[in-house]
Order: C-alpha cells, then structure tokens, then sequence
C-alpha cells in the first residue's frame, strides 16, 4: 500500500519507520529541509511513561492561580483575542475531575509503556543511538503536600502495573549523587525505574536515515498546503511543488494538524503550548544528574543526555509565538542551579522553544476518522517522545489491517463525540 505521512517529527518519522517495517511504500512530507527540527528539536529528553499524566486534574485550577504568581512560573498565560485557546482551555478544565483524570492517566500510561517496549525492541533490532539510558525519573518533592499529593498516581501506576518507589531525600541522593551537592531543601521523590532518556532530534534524524536506506522517501522543503478530498476518502494532498496521491495518509503535523484538518470538517482539540529548554556542556561529572530529575515546583524536567545536560519545562498559552524570553531562560537556570550547581555551563548553553500540540485530556489522537483512508497520529503535547514508538506501532497496525497490541478504542478522535 502507498502510504504518505505529513510531518517528520519524532512522530511522523517513526511512523514511516512502523510503516516500512510493515511492507508499505512509504513518503514523507516536511515543509523544513530535515527531520526532527521542529518541536522534536530539543524537548526535554525525557522517555517517561510512568510520569505520563495529563495536565487537567482535580487541583490545576487553584494551583494554576498559584502558579501565576509566582516568580519562576511554570505556567504563562498571555491575555489575547484568541477563541482556540479559549475552547481549549475550557475543554481542558471540563477534565479536571478526580474520575476524568484517573481515566486519562491510565489510558495516557498504557501507551507510553507500550511505547517504551516497542522502543526498547527497535533498539535491540537496529542498535540505534541516541545519548539513551535506561536509568529512571525521579520526581522531587520539595514540599509535604507535594509528596502527599503524589500518591492519587501512585494508585494509577499500581492499577496498570507501573513500577515505582516513593524515596526518602537520603534515597534521592543514593540514585541521583549530584543532589548531594545542592542546599535546597527536598523531603522526597517517587522513582519510576522503568523511565528512560535520550536525544529526540538525534533519535528522529537517525531514524530517518535509516528509514531512508530502507526505502521510505523524504519530500524536504515542501509545505503541505491543502489535503483534498472526494465523499467518504482522501482524494490528494496539494503541496507548494505538486499533488501527491497514496492509498493511505497519516496527519503527523503536531500543532499545525487542526489547520489542516479544518477543511475537511474535522475538529482537532490541539492547542500548541510552548515550552523552553536550555542545553548545557556538563563541567563537572560529580555534579550532574545521572537520568532525570522532575522539579515539580517548577515543572522542569533536568536530564543527562551523554556529555551534556538538558533541562526544559513550562507550559506558556500565547498562540504560535515563538519568542525566546529572558524570564523563561531565569527559570530554567535556577532551576538546574538550584538542584546541580555548577554541573553545567549555563552561560553558554544553547536556549530554545518549540510548540507542544496539547489535547485538553492529554491523551494523544491515534487513530482513523470517519475518511475511510485518513489516520491521526497527532495532540501527545510533552509526551511526543515517549510515545513515539507506541502510536506509531498502533496506526502502522491499523492501517495494515492487524488488531494493535493494545486497546485503542479510547486513543482517537472519537472520544470528543
């Protein structure tokens, strides 16, 4: 079958990959002249499947009033004439239920860890490298109630068989030796053993050309302008070069996907929310983190990636901005300054944004629509590279005609009625 996928982020390129594997003549279109330079470019390195949780619970509201005023936020909100932030967001506190949060974590977990197995068989068949290890998130606690509040997850994880430990701050510098050296106080941490790490961008490029030596074509430097299509099927795809056909399309456009889908009446609750990271040079090894570390005060996540130190965060609603502002960078560097000092070279670390396309539920959108030929592999928000694999392994599956490895009636857009 032909197949042709719009994007080559981590999710469209490796849902390429699925899709060679799988016997199918794949192309990929990407308005940028590679893959992995978008959103993809340098998230927070995190492969997370028992931190998996949406970001709609039962306390976001009072906290998010919290959040707003303090002096390293981890949530920004820019007052804008802007009715898709204004549905989204509304959409999004419709979920903040303890039953509504306790569904979407669960669905949310069951295919992140089906994606980290499916990573983990892809590393062993291909040897692929990406600055990866296999050593675990530990989620810090710098307050009691932190801690407290950690156990409404900690009753998700056990329910889908999620491995974890609740660690005492002694605990915490047994695994991560680095937080010896900081004097900020800390009162404990869950620990998720199964969690990874690795460099998106180098893992999607990788990817991508050996998807490429396998027989998939890339399209670089083609913007999709338009997806036709003639009754119940997806007739072409109109690009700025030409019109393509295939038998089967994937939407794998991140944030840009409701745009796109507008035109052929489909409503995409996918709203980009920005997020930063910096990436430092590690100068002293005793300092730095060994995998990663969740400041949950401040929603930054720090990870070691090979010789370098990754830290990202926050959750900024202002639209496709892509500013890089000075206050965000503050965050950050107090941040990983705070927990490591003086692991990593701040001053000269590389300072970036990208657009995170958030469902109001967390859960991604995979899966068919009601065009018998178009598939949605798009909305995971922060958790593109933790499910990468897993959503790429399900619509390959689906497209194939294979029953997928998991339950997947509650994964597409079928959900929002």
């Amino acid at each position: 079958m032909r197949v042709l996928v719009l994007g080559a982020g981590v999710i469209g390129t490796t849902t390429a990959w699925y899709l060679n594997q799988a016997g199918h003549q794949v192309t990929v279109v990407d308005r940028l002249s590679g893959p992995g330079l978008e959103t993809s470019y340098a998230n927070a390195g995190q492969v997370s499947p028992g931190y998996s949780a949406p970001w709609a619970a039962p306390n976001i509201p009072t906290k998010a009033i919290k959040w707003l005023l303090m002096n390293h936020p981890p949530l920004i909100l820019h007052a804008r004439p802007d009715m898709a932030m204004i549905r989204w967001t509304l959409q999004m506190l419709r979920n903040c239920t303890s039953a509504r949060y306790f569904e979407n974590k669960g669905r949310m977990v069951r295919l992140a860890e089906y994606a980290r197995d499916e990573l983990d068989l892809l590393r062993q068949k291909t040897g692929i490298q990406y600055d990866g290890r296999q050593q675990g998130t530990l989620q810090l606690f710098r307050t009691e109630k932190q801690l407290k509040d950690a156990h409404k997850d900690v009753e998700v994880l056990k329910s889908e068989g999620v491995a974890f430990e609740l660690l005492d701050p002694e605990g915490c510098r047994r695994v991560e030796p680095g937080l010896a050296h900081s004097d900020v106080p800390y009162v404990g941490a869950l620990r998720l053993p199964g969690d990874e790490t690795g460099d998106c961008k180098i893992f999607t490029q990788t990817l991508a050309r050996m998807a490429e030596d396998a027989g998939v074509t890339f399209r670089w430097n083609e913007t999709v302008l338009s997806v036709q299509k003639d009754g119940s099927r997806i007739q072409s795809v109109v690009t700025d070069q030409e019109t393509l056909t295939a038998d089967a399309y994937v939407m794998a456009l991140g944030s840009w996907s409701p745009d796109m889908a507008r035109a052929l009446d489909l409503k995409l609750p996918i709203y980009p929310v920005k997020g930063y990271s910096i990436t430092a040079n590690i100068i002293d090894e005793a300092r730095a983190p060994v995998s990663t570390v969740m400041d949950e005060s401040y929603k930054v996540a720090i990870t070691r990636l090979g010789t370098r130190i990754r830290v990202g965060g926050m959750a900024e609603l202002n639209g496709f901005n892509k500013d890089l502002s000075p206050r965000r960078r503050a965050t950050l560097n107090y941040s990983v300054g705070s927990l490591f000092p003086d692991a990593g070279d701040l001053e000269t670390a590389e300072f970036w944004c990208g657009l995170r396309p958030n469902t109001p539920d967390g859960t991604p959108i995979v899966g068919g629509t009601r065009y018998s030929n178009l598939w949605l592999n798009t909305g995971h928000g922060t958790l593109g590279w933790t499910m990468a694999c897993g959503s790429a392994a399900v619509i390959s599956d689906m497209i194939s005609g294979k029953p997928p490895a998991i339950e997947v009636h509650d994964l597409g857009l079928s959900r929002y009625g």
